[in-house]
């Protein structure tokens, strides 16, 4: 699962911290971009020492710098991390954007109600958190099956933390 709690206890404070998912590490990106342009390259090698060659390889290139930033750019794209820090009188989550920028929330976990959005969301079974006069989603990016697991784990642990 691409989140984690820093202690297991649920009527204990605790910090959660969620990230997306990175399938392709950056030794699997390297291998990718030499496979594809050894792959590219191929039917080149039958062309060498013609005119023909410098006509394709251009376009050969470019469609490999095109890959390359395609991949870059998803890679950039899920650099998300969100923080939840759960207190008895206090949750705080701060949401690290990929671009560098930070949104933060504060709530009383007392009268914090998190909420399972099984419709009607941006994506399906959508996790937020009410409270303290707005309502923040949490775990987004996670899948659909990760989601149901997070908020059964969240409202289980903010339910322990307001009873104590």
């Amino acid at each position: 699962m691409p989140y984690r709690w820093t202690d297991d206890r649920p009527d204990r404070a605790a910090e959660l911290t969620l990230w997306p998912h990175n399938s392709l590490p950056p030794a699997g990106f390297a291998a990718f971009i030499l496979a594809t342009f050894t792959m590219a390259t191929l039917p080149l090698y039958g062309l060498l020492g013609t005119t023909l060659l410098w006509g394709l390889l251009p376009f050969m290139l470019i469609a490999l710098g095109g890959i390359y930033y395609a991949l870059t750019r998803n890679r950039d794209d899920r650099r998300i991390l969100e923080v939840l820090t759960l207190n008895r009188d206090r949750m705080h989550l701060v949401r690290h954007n990929p671009r560098g920028t930070a949104q933060e929330w504060e709530g009383n976990p007392y009268w914090t109600q998190v909420t399972l959005h099984p419709k009607g969301g941006p994506v399906p079974n959508y996790v937020t958190l009410s409270g303290a006069g707005r309502e923040v989603e949490i775990g987004a990016f996670l899948s659909e099956d990760e989601r149901k697991a997070l908020y059964d784990d969240l409202a289980a642990r903010v339910r322990a933390l307001a009873a104590s």
